[in-house]
């Protein structure tokens, strides 16, 4: 891919997540590309995006997800974020970064990588501790 077209399907999947139009993301998705994430209980296939995005404004209506920085090689794009949401009544932000398989400028497979942690704790009404507490 081109500078140009990588650039282009920056800004395309950018505005996917601003607008949360599931029309938008199946745009950017082979019907056969499979997306997997630690936030879902399978992997999700690219003709199911527009139901997923349905499926996370209902369960976090007020997430907000921001693009902070973004490179690519060939036709893999690696592009980091940052969401903010309210979960249990407490304001979270958390970054994260996916990992990008194209082929024919579309998504054939999609990687998320984040720290599910501060969501699972407060699912579950706990306070996320460190691994380790340094000393002060």
């Amino acid at each position: 891919m081109t500078d140009i077209e990588i650039q282009d399907f920056i800004t395309r999947f950018a505005a996917a997540w601003a607008s949360r139009d599931g029309e938008a993301f199946l745009a950017l998705w082979h019907p056969d590309g499979v997306l997997h994430s630690p936030l879902y209980d399978r992997p999700v296939l690219g003709k199911e995006l527009g139901r997923l995005t349905e499926l996370v404004k209902e369960r976090a209506p007020d997430s907000v997800w921001q693009l902070l920085d973004w490179t690519a090689r060939g036709d893999t794009v690696i592009v980091e974020w940052q969401n903010t949401r309210t979960a249990g009544g407490r304001r979270f932000d958390w970054r994260g970064v996916d990992k990008f398989r194209l082929r024919d400028g579309k998504i054939a497979e999609e990687r998320v990588y984040m720290d599910t942690a501060p969501l699972r704790a407060a699912a579950e009404g706990l306070t996320p501790t460190p691994v380790i507490a340094l000393p002060a």
